[in-house]
């Protein structure tokens, strides 16, 4: 069984519908890692200003 997750209310659930709201659930995935990102830059740089 996979962890899936509801789009609409982001409530975790190993169901096909969410038991919150009855919308179909989704696998959550991170996005895919390229070597030439073009807004990598930018991610690294929010990040460095959340942390302090």
């Amino acid at each position: 069984m996979k962890l899936k997750k509801c789009k609409t209310c982001k409530v975790y659930t190993l169901k096909k519908k969410c038991p919150e709201c009855g919308e179909k659930t989704s696998t959550p995935r991170p996005g895919p890692f390229s070597p030439a990102d073009k807004h990598g830059k930018h991610r690294r740089k929010e990040k460095l200003k959340r942390k302090g």
